[in-house]
């Protein structure tokens, strides 16, 4: 996300809703949860993927997963780690590449334009967590350049207050070292640990400023990833 703030224009909200959840094509499904076993596969060989605090993810309802953002690996890291299915943001021009916009599709990924997620993600955003449906945030808007986290953006977490959804805070450790920003391609192996914090639930944060909000998460977030540390 860009430095701005950013603000979520929800009138007319009702009629994102409708009359029922949104229905997701069963091809879409399976593959998701089909894919998620040699990725997880992948991940435990290669890299002894570890998770912790799993049963902290929500069963039910509207959740903003907030995470650290160490490499390419971390989406599809933190997706392995969960029961629920997670939705995911992609760049908007990776969808005009057919080989790619064919694997987007599948996992029904939501566009994200290059300075923020653009109107139209927002309304596909608000819409799926308003439908009880979890989706992946990194506030940090890019992939970290020293393993440590960097300063949240402006307007990072304002999806969660709009669609009043509970907050699941997760660090992620040593996919830096696997993955730099700085290298192309990933190194064969590592150790790479994930940690999904207990959720913060709208009702614990519907008084704070965005601003408090960004704060409370971050701290969240880098007391958990200095347990995983520790580990």
């Amino acid at each position: 996300m860009g430095d701005k703030a950013v603000v979520f224009d929800v009138g007319g909200g009702a009629g994102l809703v409708g009359s029922g959840r949104r229905v997701i094509g069963f091809h879409k499904i399976l593959f998701y949860y089909f894919v998620r076993i040699p990725v997880s596969l992948f991940f435990m060989i290669f890299y002894r993927n570890r998770f912790f605090g799993c049963n902290n993810m929500p069963l039910e309802g509207g959740v903003v997963v907030a995470a650290n953002h160490q490499s390419y690996y971390d989406p599809v890291l933190i997706a392995a780690g969960l029961r629920r299915r997670l939705n995911f943001l992609a760049k908007k021009q990776l969808f005009t590449s057919k080989p790619l916009a064919w694997l987007i599709d599948l996992l029904d990924a939501i566009p994200l334009d290059i300075d923020g997620i653009g109107y139209e993600g927002i309304k596909i955003s608000i819409r799926r967590l308003r439908n009880g449906e979890m989706i992946l945030i990194f506030p940090e808007g890019a992939r970290t350049w020293d393993g440590e986290i960097a300063e949240f953006k402006k307007g990072s977490l304002l999806l969660a207050k709009q669609t009043k959804s509970t907050i699941l805070p997760t660090a992620i450790d040593g996919c830096f070292n696997s993955w730099p920003r700085t290298n192309k391609l990933p190194y064969p192996f590592g150790k790479f640990r994930v940690i999904f914090g207990k959720p913060v639930t709208y009702n614990e944060f519907k008084n704070l400023s965005e601003e408090e909000l960004r704060e409370l998460i971050k701290t969240k977030i880098t007391e958990l990833l200095q347990k995983i540390r520790n580990q």
